[in-house]
């Protein structure tokens, strides 16, 4: 098991340049888990391509479908005391924190392209580019 971020999510149901990184990660590890938090930032992500246009309200329907499905029994609440302490100790967001929160409560890495969590967390973060 492994925690993603929400880039990883997205990097794996829209077409970007980590796309094919996503595909091995999920290949490799398909037992995802994030935090109930990733629902809003992927919605948040679709939203952005339905304003610019690359994207239908079909289309966005469609990928937040199956991203549902993806992560399907694999999402978690996090305790807000852990995310505010983590935030205390970092440089990252309380939404960034979540992820690290989750990875630690269940005792694996998070995977993500967030060079900020990378540097932040080391021991617990993992760059997607690690899994080409």
């Amino acid at each position: 098991m492994i925690v993603v971020d929400t880039n990883v999510i997205v990097h794996l149901h829209l077409t970007t340049d980590h796309s094919q990184q996503a595909c091995a990660l999920l290949e490799r590890d398909p037992d995802w888990a994030a935090p109930l938090l990733w629902r809003s930032e992927f919605c948040n992500v679709l939203a952005g391509f339905l304003r610019k246009g690359i994207l239908s309200q079909e289309q966005a329907q469609q990928i937040l479908n199956e991203a549902q499905r993806t992560m399907h029994g694999r999402e978690f609440m996090v305790s807000a005391q852990r995310v505010l302490d983590l935030t205390a100790a970092s440089n990252c967001s309380a939404y960034d924190c979540e992820f690290i929160a989750l990875a630690q409560d269940l005792g694996v890495k998070v995977v993500t392209t967030n060079r900020q969590i990378l540097n932040n967390f080391p021991t617990v973060a993992l760059g997607l580019d690690a899994f080409t």
